[in-house]
Formats: C-alpha cells, sequence, structure tokens
C-alpha cells in the first residue's frame, strides 16, 4: 500500500496523474475504463461507479468491477460514486448504485470519495439512511458557507475544486471552515498542487509546511491510519 511520507503534498484526487517526489497522490479510476491499479504504479487508488458513465445497461458490470477491485490493498477507497442531476442516468439509478457503494465500503472498511452536482438533497438522504461508520469526501467542493458547514455537521470531509480555490474570493470561505477537515485537489488539471497549497496557507494564515502537516493528519484520520 502507497501512503504518503511526511512533508509531503498530498493531491487527494487524480485522474491520469503521475507520481512525482514529495507529491503524493490519490488517483480515481473508473469502473467504466477498464484500468486496474496493476496499471500504475507507484500511487494510491480510488475505484467506484462514476455517475456520468452508468446506465442501466453496464450497471451490472460495473458494480462487479467494483467489487473485484476494491478489496485490492493499492486501492484505499471508494469513489468517486455519488449523484448528478445534470449528467447521468435516473436518480433512481444513480441512488440504487451509490447505496451499493457504500455497501461495499462498509464491508471492506474502506472511506468514500463523492461526486455531488446539484443532488445535495440526495446525498444528506443517503448519508442520514444509510448511516455510514466509514468516513466521507465531497471533492470539487465549491459551495457556500452554509453548504459547507451542512457536510462539515454530517462528518463529511471536503475537497476544494482547484478553480475555485485559487480564485481570490474562495479565501472567505476557506477561512471559515475547520482545516482539519478540508484536503486539496487538482483532479487531474493542468495545475500545480504546490500553488494550491500556498493560496490556501495564505488564506489560512499560516505557513506552507503547517499547511500540509495539516492535511497529512487529516488524510491519516480519513484513512483511519495510526
Amino acid at each position: 500500500m502507497h501512503l504518503p511520507k511526511s512533508g509531503d503534498f498530498i493531491d487527494i484526487h487524480v485522474h491520469g496523474g503521475t507520481s512525482s517526489p514529495g507529491i503524493f497522490i490519490l488517483e480515481s479510476l473508473m469502473a467504466h475504463e477498464g484500468k486496474t491499479p496493476d496499471d500504475i504504479a507507484g500511487v494510491a487508488f480510488t475505484y467506484g461507479i462514476h455517475p456520468w458513465f452508468l446506465n442501466e445497461e453496464n450497471h451490472k458490470q460495473l458494480l462487479s468491477a467494483v467489487e473485484n477491485t476494491a478489496c485490492l490493498p493499492d486501492v484505499i477507497a471508494i469513489g468517486e460514486a455519488g449523484f448528478d442531476r445534470l449528467r447521468g442516468p435516473s436518480m433512481q439509478l444513480q441512488r440504487l448504485a451509490f447505496e451499493e457503494q457504500i455497501a461495499i465500503s462498509e464491508k471492506l472498511r474502506k472511506p468514500v470519495v463523492i461526486h455531488c452536482v446539484r443532488a445535495w438533497d440526495e446525498l444528506m438522504a443517503a448519508q442520514k439512511k444509510l448511516k455510514p461508520k466509514m468516513s466521507w469526501l465531497v471533492h470539487g467542493f465549491r459551495g457556500n458557507v452554509t453548504l459547507a458547514s451542512q457536510l462539515l455537521s454530517k462528518g463529511i470531509y471536503l475537497s476544494f475544486w482547484f478553480d475555485f480555490v485559487l480564485r481570490p474570493g474562495s479565501g472567505q470561505l476557506i477561512s471559515q471552515l475547520p482545516a482539519n477537515r478540508i484536503f486539496l485537489e487538482t483532479d487531474g488539471a493542468d495545475v500545480n498542487i504546490m500553488s494550491i497549497y500556498e493560496k490556501v496557507a495564505v488564506d489560512l494564515n499560516i505557513r506552507v509546511d503547517q499547511l500540509k502537516q495539516i492535511i497529512i493528519n487529516n488524510f491519516n484520520t480519513f484513512f483511519g491510519i495510526e
């Protein structure tokens, strides 16, 4: 199992990333792609059914892929799973696939990385219904303080959308949130995770090395690493 080292920058959500010295990446593999952790060396993985690529015809096949792959040691989380009202199949099918992946998460004792677009009511309802013991992380967050507070109150972690977090105005939100519940990501975009850390450190009025340690601590807590 690949884990971050002391002093690493952590990029918590990447598609098509490559590892480099001093940067730990969590590569998101989607079941429809047909890739496995064996295809990429030196990083850790999430594995799940992205709602964009789910349909009635491939549902069972994708679920089987998650069941067969999520148990591998280098897959340290399930996802990205979730809900999207702008793209994807019926909400009924999205809900079913999400609940199935949460069951796998709970069985394997691996946390979940979540994609959610304009379906926060669905996410909140699922959390209330399923009462998960494993941690959840919403990636690509770009909402307001009220929404962030609602998610945090449910024990859900937040990773900010890279474009949102680099905007000057995002600092007002970031500075109001508990630093021990946040992560940072590039989502595979052409942006340096170190630049994101530098911006957020300014927002929090701390040094970059302090932010690195906070996020390593967050990682260890989220993944249950002692």
